[in-house]
C-alpha cells in the first residue's frame, strides 16, 4: 500500500462499533464483561444511594428482617401456635425471610431501575442489561449482614451450623436469577406501563403468604405440595432452611422445580429484554 493510501486509510483502533441485534438469540452478553467496570460503579452508586444520610446506615439491613420475625413470632408462634419444625420460631422464621428479603428487594429494584436511571438511558449507549444486574447484586451486601444477624441468633439458641451450610451460595446464586428474570420480564414492562412499580409490592405482599416462611411445608396437605411447589421460592426457601439450621432432609422435588422455572424465566427474560431495549430511550 502507498503512503498516499495510508494516509487515506482512517485508523480503526479504539473504534467502537453500535449494530442493531441480529435474530431472536443476539443477546451479546459478552458486553456485559466488557462493560464490567461500569457494572461495579452501578453496584457501588446502589450502595450507597441506599445509606447516603441514613441515621442507621446499614443497621437498616438489621433491623427490617428482626421486626419482621418479631411479628411473625408474636402472630404465627404465640397466638396462631404454628409449629416451626422443632426449631425456636425466631430461628426458623428467620432463616426464611434470610432469602425471601433479598429476592423481594433484588426483583422490586430491578423492575424499577430502569425508569430510576431514565435520564442514563436516554443519552448514552451502554449494555442496558447493566442495569438490573447491578439492582439484584447491590442487596447482597444486605443479605450478608442479615446472614451474620442469622448466625449470631443461631448460636444465642445453641444451634450450629452443619455442612449443609456449604449450599448455601449455590441457592443464592438461583435466588438472584429468579429475582433478575423477574426483574428483565417486568422492567420493559414498567418503561411503558408506569403503574408497573406500584403493583409490585402488592404482589410481593401476596406472594409472602404463599411461600412458607411463617410456617412450614408440612402444613400444605401431601395432595397440594406438587402444585404448591409451583411457586419458585418453596424450593428455595426449603433448601435455605434445610441448608441453614442443617438438619431434616433436601426436598429435591422442590429445588429441581425452582431451578427449572428460574432457568426457563431467566432465559426468556434475557431475550424479552434484550428485544424490548432498543426502544427504551424512545419510550423512557
Amino acid at each position: 500500500m502507498s503512503t498516499a493510501n495510508q494516509l487515506e486509510t482512517p485508523s480503526l483502533r479504539g473504534l467502537t462499533v453500535i449494530r442493531p441485534r441480529q435474530g431472536l438469540l443476539d443477546l451479546d452478553l459478552r458486553a456485559l464483561w466488557n462493560y464490567r467496570e461500569l457494572l461495579a460503579f452501578l453496584v457501588w452508586r446502589e450502595l450507597k444511594v441506599r445509606y447516603a444520610q441514613a441515621a442507621l446506615g446499614a443497621g437498616w439491613a438489621i433491623l427490617q428482617p428482626l421486626f419482621a420475625v418479631a411479628i411473625f413470632t408474636a402472630v404465627f408462634s404465640y397466638f396462631a401456635r404454628v409449629p416451626s419444625d422443632g426449631f425456636p420460631y425466631p430461628v426458623f422464621a428467620f432463616s426464611a425471610m434470610l432469602p425471601w428479603m433479598y429476592f423481594a428487594e433484588a426483583a422490586r429494584k430491578s423492575t424499577v431501575g430502569l425508569m430510576g436511571d431514565a435520564q442514563l438511558v436516554s443519552k448514552i449507549y451502554f449494555p442496558r442489561l447493566l442495569i438490573p444486574f447491578a439492582n439484584v447484586l447491590a442487596p447482597v451486601a444486605d443479605f450478608l449482614i442479615t446472614l451474620c444477624v442469622l448466625l449470631l441468633m443461631m448460636l444465642w439458641y445453641g444451634i450450629y451450623p452443619s455442612w449443609n451450610i456449604l449450599l448455601l451460595p449455590v441457592l443464592l446464586i438461583l435466588t438472584i436469577g429468579l429475582a433478575l428474570s423477574i426483574g428483565l420480564w417486568l422492567g420493559p414492562v414498567n418503561v411503558r406501563f408506569h403503574d408497573i412499580a406500584h403493583t409490585v409490592p402488592f404482589l410481593f405482599q401476596v406472594w409472602m403468604y404463599a411461600t412458607p416462611i411463617a410456617y412450614p411445608l408440612s402444613l400444605v396437605p401431601e395432595r397440594w405440595k406438587l402444585l404448591y411447589s409451583m411457586n419458585p421460592m418453596v424450593g428455595i426457601i426449603e433448601a435455605f432452611r434445610w441448608s441453614i439450621l442443617g438438619t431434616g432432609s433436601l426436598n429435591v422435588t422442590a429445588l429441581c422445580i425452582s431451578a427449572g422455572i428460574t432457568i426457563v424465566a431467566l432465559a426468556g427474560g434475557l431475550i424479552f429484554f434484550c428485544k424490548a431495549e432498543r426502544t427504551f430511550a424512545d419510550i423512557i
